[in-house]
Formats: structure tokens, C-alpha cells, sequence
């Protein structure tokens, strides 16, 4: 679905119709207008989009060109161009998606947004960003692989561009390495060098896993942290969720466990007695590891998968509990994992009555932006996410719950997911609930989520620090 907004097409709200700024999008606003580049690793919920328009709006009255907005697909218009509504309705915006990739841009508006997947085809046709100078690339770490085609097309176009501005709330989940190649958008290499190996090197040390001389895992120095955020810290700024929005009823983070089945329990034990001697043949690559753990995990979650995708369900227990803890609410959000996760809760909640809507990789944008605005209108008492199509962006504060029908992988998805229902204008005081299958690989990977999350705060910890000392000398 794309979608065009310009100023001459939307009604202007009434002058008071706009809610005043929080003052830490003020400071981030003003910090960003006085720089060509910056990373805001503020949290999630902390309103870094609005935050960033007022920053563009004031770039566009000193005479900056055009802006091009790159976010994840889930974002361009719950985000991205609801934000542009309320708060800048004096800018124009397109929405550029595969129908209308090239065509969004001769409609000459103030801002671009365009999803992350397009980055690769406008590298192909540069020519489209002519009279652009500012771009905004919202949660960075898509591109924090260099690797990646996507990545590279991202540093291609990001040449073309005299502002740069890229946004995270999750920058570093698991090496501080994840931070060389959003910061080689942003300054080109200025900070952290050209060279990712030679960068590698320099903050991490190698430790031989294996006979072969490539059988090697990096680890990081135990000075890099500080290290690597002392060569960014004049373009970083950062607003911890806890220091800036006091006025946010708090989130109660909590571990609901419960025993597998005896028959389910003894399957796992088998799945788990033949990947531990697979691991001890010693012919497992990394590959084959995480896909064992994947089977592991899927298999304590209640189903096993065959080679050509479809599955058979062992156990139904845990979706029993998760719809007890749904009922526990008003209204609440459900983060699955796998397809038979999304079906049996279907199942339980249509066998129950409930209202529900269902949020992933199938949803059409456009179909999504209208489930959210249901969700948060009340016609719905819960909604099915899954993490990687609804982790980042949404607003879904009528919820007071997050409740994790098994482990999330990644420390930065875990993350944003909290802050769909904690967030800025949430008025409630939430909860977050980890489901767990104690005894089993789920108990292994939660206890590395939360050593991730805690190396990822160490680095935020040391950017909220010196935007504190930044205050104190601004005084």
C-alpha cells in the first residue's frame, strides 16, 4: 500500500491541536540541527521520531534539502508518517514501497520514507536523490552487518548525503563490533576507520575453538566498551526510557514457569541426548549448533518440525497457560516464535471467543497499520506479534501486558518488544512476562538474553553518562 501526504492534500490541525515537545526531544532536536551526523541510541519509547522531525523541520527553514527517512517496513506509516502528521503537518511526506519505489520521489515532498529492503534499489538509481541532504536511518542495526548487499547499498547512498543521522535503541546486543559498520555510514570512517578487520583486531581478541587455523571465536577486550564509545561520543546522544519518562507507570518484569509433560519431557531428553553426541563427534559447524538449539527449543514449545516445514504438534499445555495469562488482562500483547505457536493460539482464542488480531510476515502494511489503530481503539483484547515484523515501532499502549510465548533470540528484539506496550504515552502500570519450560535449553538462552541486555546497557550506560556531563557544562 503506498500513501502520499502533502501539505496542500492534509487539513492543518489547530495550533493547539499539537502536544507540546518533552524536553529531552527538545535537546535531542537541538543537538542533531548544530550536527551534520549523530546516533541517538535513545531507548525505544522515547519519541526519537518526533524528535528528529523537529530536528529536519529545522534543518528545512535554514535552507537543507530534501530528506530521505529509511526504517523497517513496520514503521514508514505507524511511525514515520503518523509522527509527520501530528507533529510537523507543515512538511510533506511520501511513502516510497515496492509499487511506487522510484515514482514516490518525483512527487517533490519534503521527506522520503522508504523500508530498509529498498535501500538496494536506489543504490542502483541514485539519480532519484537528487536535491536530497539529509538522511535518517531508523534502527540502524539492520544495516550493521557490512557484509550484507543491503548494507553495502546502505553505505553507497549514505555518500550522497550532507546529514546523517541514524537511530537505535538496541546498538550493540552482542559485540561491540556491531557498532563499526552504522558508524561507517554515518561518518564514513572517520571514528572507528575504514577497515572492519583492522577495527576487529584492535577490540577484540581471537580464541582458537578448533584444529584448524579458521576455527577461531572473537571476543571483545575488556577496555573496547569504553574504548569505542569514547571516539563516538561527540555525534552520540542518548536518553535512557527510566531518566526521561518519570512520568510512565513502571513495567514489572517476570518468569512464569511451568513443567513439561512427562511424555513431552522424555521426547525432548531424546532430541537433547542425540545433539549432545552430534556435538561431541566434532563435525557440528556454528549452522549446525543453532539449528539443533532451534529444535530444542521448538520441540520444548510443544512441536517438531519435519525437512520440508511442516509440523506435528507434541504438547498443547503451554497455550493453555499463555491463554490463562491473557485472561488475567483487559488487553495485552503475545510475541510467538514459529508458525504452530501463531496457530494454536489462533486455535485456543477462537475455540474461547476471544477478539484477536495476528501481526506478521504475512500481513499486508496497510492491513497492519489498521490492526494497530483497532488494537489501540479496544476491538481487540489481544494481538499475536511476531518479533521480527512487530518488535520495532509500534505504539500499542492499550496493552498491560507483554507476555513471551518463548524465549525472543536476540537481546534487541527482547528489548523493543517491552516498549510496545512501555512506552511515552502508556498511563498503566504494565507487565512483562517471560514463559519458560524450566529444565530444558530455554533456561540457556534466557540466561544469555539477559548477559546481552546487560552488555548492551553497559555501552548506553557509558552515552547517558556523558549526555549527563554534557548538562552539567551546558549550565
Amino acid at each position: 500500500m503506498s500513501r502520499t501526504a502533502t501539505t496542500a492534500l492534509r487539513a492543518m490541525p489547530e495550533r493547539n491541536a499539537v502536544e507540546p515537545p518533552w524536553p529531552h526531544q527538545i535537546e535531542t532536536a537541538l543537538f542533531c540541527t548544530k550536527l551534520k551526523e549523530c546516533l541517538d541510541l535513545s531507548d525505544p519509547g522515547t519519541g526519537k521520531t518526533r524528535a528528529h522531525l523537529m530536528a529536519y523541520a529545522n534543518r528545512r527553514k535554514a535552507g537543507a534539502g530534501r530528506c530521505l527517512v529509511v526504517c523497517p517496513k513496520s514503521l514508514m506509516v505507524p511511525a514515520w508518517g503518523s509522527d509527520s502528521d501530528k507533529f510537523t503537518p507543515h512538511l510533506s511526506y511520501a511513502i516510497a514501497d515496492a509499487s511506487n519505489r522510484f515514482s514516490a520521489f518525483e512527487f517533490g515532498t519534503d521527506i522520503v520514507i522508504t523500508n530498509t529492503d529498498g535501500v538496494t534499489a536506489l543504490a542502483k538509481r541514485p539519480t532519484v536523490l537528487k536535491g536530497f541532504t539529509d538522511l535518517i536511518i531508523d534502527e540502524v542495526t539492520y544495516f550493521k552487518r557490512g557484509t550484507s548487499q543491503r548494507s553495502k547499498a546502505m553505505y553507497k547512498l549514505s555518500r550522497i548525503f550532507r546529514h546523517k543521522y541514524a537511530l537505535s535503541g538496541t546498538p550493540n546486543p552482542h559485540s561491540v563490533t556491531e557498532l563499526w559498520h552504522p558508524s561507517l555510514i554515518v561518518d564514513g570512517g572517520m571514528r572507528l576507520g575504514s577497515s572492519f578487520y583492522r577495527f576487529r583486531n584492535s577490540v577484540q581478541e581471537a580464541e582458537q575453538v578448533g584444529p584448524m587455523p579458521n576455527m577461531v571465536k572473537w571476543h571483545d577486550k575488556p577496555e573496547a566498551l569504553e574504548a569505542v564509545y569514547g571516539l563516538l561520543s561527540d555525534i552520540t546522544i542518548r536518553h535512557a526510557f527510566e531518566d526521561v519518562m518519570t512520568q510512565v507507570p513502571a513495567n514489572h518484569v517476570s518468569t512464569y514457569e511451568f513443567e513439561l509433560a512427562p511424555a513431552l519431557l522424555k521426547r525432548y531428553h531424546k532430541l537433547e541426548d542425540e545433539s549432545v553426541l552430534a556435538l561431541q563427534d566434532g563435525t557440528i559447524t556454528a549452522v549446525h549448533a543453532a539449528s539443533l538449539r532451534s529444535k530444542l527449543l521448538q520441540c520444548a514449545s510443544g512441536a517438531v518440525y519435519t525437512e520440508d516445514g511442516k509440523y506435528s504438534v507434541l504438547d498443547r499445555a503451554r497455550y493453555e497457560l499463555i491463554l490463562e495469562l491473557i485472561n488475567q488482562y483487559h488487553h495485552s500483547v503475545v510475541f510467538f516464535n514459529w508458525r504452530h505457536q501463531r496457530d494454536q493460539l489462533v486455535d485456543a482464542l477462537e475455540n474461547q471467543g476471544t477478539t484477536f488480531a495476528v501481526i506478521d510476515g504475512d500481513t499486508a502494511s496497510g492491513l497492519r497499520d489498521s490492526l494497530v489503530a483497532e488494537y489501540q481503539s479496544g476491538a481487540y483484547k489481544t494481538i499475536l506479534l511476531h518479533p521480527r515484523t512487530g518488535a520495532h515501532g509500534l505504539t500499542l499502549t492499550r496493552g498491560e501486558a507483554c507476555i513471551l510465548a518463548s524465549p525472543i533470540y536476540e537481546a534487541d528484539l527482547l528489548k523493543q518488544a517491552i516498549h510496545r506496550i512501555y512506552r511515552g504515552s502508556q498511563d498503566k502500570a504494565t507487565n512483562t512476562i517471560l514463559v519458560r519450560a524450566r529444565g530444558t535449553v530455554e533456561d540457556l538462552v534466557y540466561e544469555r538474553l539477559d548477559q546481552n541486555v546487560r552488555n548492551m546497557g553497559d555501552f548506553l550506560a557509558l552515552a547517558s553518562m556523558s549526555r549527563q556531563r554534557r548538562m552539567l557544562c551546558e549550565r
